[in-house]
Parts: structure tokens; sequence; C-alpha cells
């Protein structure tokens, strides 16, 4: 057995070398389809890690609570995250937060609410900054660090604002002396009571980039928007053993004052990164069923390529089928052709699809993943295109005739 594939190998080595150009189009069109599924992969794995490291970042005592419709999971999901207008009409408000505020092993709470709006400092202005309305709980809860100065405290909530590092120095140029200056928000003065540190995350569960964004009371901000939408809140627990019973008491306090109505989610642990990483996992399939697309057109590319091989190699057939080679063998000379470049093709797309994720990486940051898994899928993936595309042309070969295969010349 064991001579019989050496001397398979050999053939289709040689067949190989005869047509360098051929193959070596056939492998490209392998390659192309393994690389881009390889990319994807390699993403997922890195963002899948990035969102478990901020998943365990949080807390054991973190609960959350976002609105929510009645729409299936799938819609809800790709609306959270797409719809500009998620939060318009959002189902949370500062009662529901005074509402759990007042429950039992609660240690503090923090609603979320945000907003865009022109910023004027006594050197720059800059429109559209993204500011976020909360309490001053919120640094109880969120691992933030102060830079310069300290968090608006509610004795001077109302007109304290904390500046992320980036925005400090857009609108001062500097961040070691912007403590204690002014800045003006739609005719309104605040003082800038704290400047925080660098965030180096790219994925947060807020989705607030804090390096650029202006935190101030949440009253403050609705004063001056008119009307502000609570788009989630912040629950840090007192005893973590219980977390669950603790949400489950949350969520029929909201529903009892909400006359029933649970359009609302509350969630702990995990469940925290939802709809982040649900979308993304939606979003991942659809890109892996483009590569499969284009792998099943490299995989016409090596049925081809074989057929093409088969109708130059009557009379080879032929010679060995005459010698007492059975079709078995001639079967199994074929489709361990069609392997090796199917193999040979998933090898270099495995390299190709990596040397584009290390670029990619260089200016995301989404370090490649490598796994053994995904090793393993590459290959199986590349053995099955083989098989699959394969058989049809050795078979073709194995029925051929040996007296009109020895007819037969190039």
């Amino acid at each position: 057995m064991a001579l019989l594939l050496k001397t398979h190998f050999k053939l289709a080595k040689t067949s190989i070398k005869e047509n360098r150009t051929r193959s070596f189009l056939t492998c490209l069109g392998i390659a192309i389809g393994v690389a881009s599924i390889i990319l994807i992969l390699s993403l997922m794995g890195s963002i899948s890690n990035l969102i478990k490291n901020e998943a365990a970042e949080i807390g054991p005592d973190l609960i959350v609570v976002r609105p929510s419709s009645s729409k299936d999971s799938l819609t809800n999901v790709i609306n959270e995250l797409t719809s500009s207008n998620t939060y318009e009409q959002s189902s949370l408000s500062l009662k529901d937060v005074s509402a759990i505020s007042a429950m039992d092993d609660i240690a503090a709470v923090a609603p979320i609410a945000t907003s865009t709006n022109t910023i004027n400092s006594e050197k720059n202005n800059f429109p559209s900054v993204p500011i976020l309305g909360t309490t001053p709980d919120f640094n109880k809860i969120e691992p933030l660090t102060l830079r310069y100065g300290t968090f608006f405290t509610d004795n001077n909530k109302e007109n304290g604002v904390v500046l992320g590092h980036t925005l400090s120095l857009a609108l001062f140029n500097t961040i070691n002396s912007t403590v204690g200056k002014t800045i003006t928000i739609m005719g309104e003065k605040f003082m800038v009571v704290g400047v925080l540190e660098e965030v180096d995350k790219s994925i947060n569960f807020d989705d607030i980039d804090f390096d650029n964004a202006l935190v101030m009371d949440i009253n403050s901000l609705d004063k001056i928007n008119g009307s502000t939408q609570i788009q989630q809140i912040n629950i840090k627990a007192t005893n973590t053993e219980s977390l669950a019973t603790i949400s489950d008491n949350i969520k029929t306090e909201l529903k009892n004052s909400k006359s029933g109505d649970e359009n609302f989610t509350v969630a702990y642990g995990d469940e925290i990164t939802h709809p982040a990483s649900s979308l993304f996992v939606i979003v991942s399939g659809m890109l892996a069923l483009v590569a499969a697309i284009s792998l099943i057109v490299g995989g016409i590319g090596v049925m081809n390529i074989m057929l093409v091989s088969v109708a130059e190699r009557t009379h080879e057939i032929g010679i060995r089928k005459a010698v007492g080679a059975s079709s078995r063998n001639i079967l199994m000379q074929f489709l361990f052709e069609a392997l090796i470049l199917s193999v040979l093709g998933g090898f270099f797309g495995l390299v190709l699809g990596y040397i584009l994720a290390f670029l990619i990486s260089i200016i995301t940051p989404f370090a490649p993943y490598i796994s053994w898994e995904i090793l393993a899928l590459t290959f199986l993936t590349t053995l099955a295109v083989g098989i699959v595309f394969g058989i049809y042309p050795a078979l073709k070969a194995a029925s051929k005739d040996p007296i009109e295969s020895l007819k037969h010349y190039r």
C-alpha cells in the first residue's frame, strides 16, 4: 500500500511539473478561497478575544439594563447596532434609575445617555463632540483612571465636567493644566474638574470612545438638549453570588413600574457583550459564506484541470490498464493528483491569509489569531475540495476502456 501511494505521488508530481503554469493557476484559485476563509477566521478569533477580555474586565458584580423591543432576536440585534434611531424612543428613564437605586443589594447605579454637541473653549471650537451624561456613581462602576483632577461629585455635578485625554488636547492643546478651565456648550458654561487617562481599549460595553468624549451629569445634559434618552443603565451589585436573583428582581421591579411592559433587557456576565458579539457572529457567518463560494470556484478549477488531464493522458491510462492496473488504481491516481493540487493551494492560501491578517493588524487592533482549530479546518477543507471536485474526473479516467484508450494519441 505504501509503495502504491508512493507511485501515485510520483506520477502526480510529474504531471504537475509538466504543466507548471496550469497547476499554479489551479492552486491559486484554491489559495484565494482558503486565504479569504483564513482571514475571516483570524479576524473572528481576534475580535472574540477582545470581547472576552472586555467581558472579563467588566467584573462579576455588574448588571446592565438596555432598551429592547418585541422583535425576534436577529432583527433586534441588527436594529440595535445599525439604526441611528435606536434610542430616540428609549424605554428607560430616570424614574427607572431611582427605582433600581432604592432596591436591596444595589451598590451603585449609573445611567448612560449620549449626545453630540459643539464645545467652545478659550482656544478652540469643536463640533459634534460625543457627550456622555451619567451620575457620580459612574466612577464607581466603570474602571476609568483619571490623569488629573477628580470625577464630578454631588457637590459640583451641575457645572463640573470630565474630559477625555484626546479631547483635552484638542480643546486646550494640553492635559496637565486643563483642570479649572471653562468650556461652553449651547450657551451654558462648565468647568473642567478632571481629565481621563488615555484608554487603550478598542471595544467597551458602553460603546463610548472615552478618549474623545466629555462626561457630565445627566441632568445637565438634559438641560442642554431638552430631552435626553437613556440608552443603558449600569448597576453594581453588592452580592456577586446572587447576581441572577438580583437581575430577576430588577426585571420584576421595572416590569411592574411599566405596567407589565417588558421593553428592556437585563444582562450580566457574558451577556453584557450582546448585541455586539451577536452581530459580529452574523456578519462573520455571511462573510464566511462568501469566502466559501470563492473556494467552490477554486474547486471547479481543480475539476476542470483534472478533466483536461484525463483527456490528455488517455493513452497513458490504456497502457497502465493493459499491464495490469485496475480501475481502482487509476481512480486513486487521479484522485491523489487532485488532492495534491488542493492541499498545495490550501497551504499557500493559509500563508497568504495570515500575511493579510498581519497587514491588517498593523492598522487595526485586531492581532492575527492562530489556533489548531483553524489549521485543522483548513486541512480538512482542502481535502474535502480535492475529493469532491476530483472524484468525477477520477471516475471518468477509471471507467475508460483500455483498448479504446490505447488507440488515443495526443
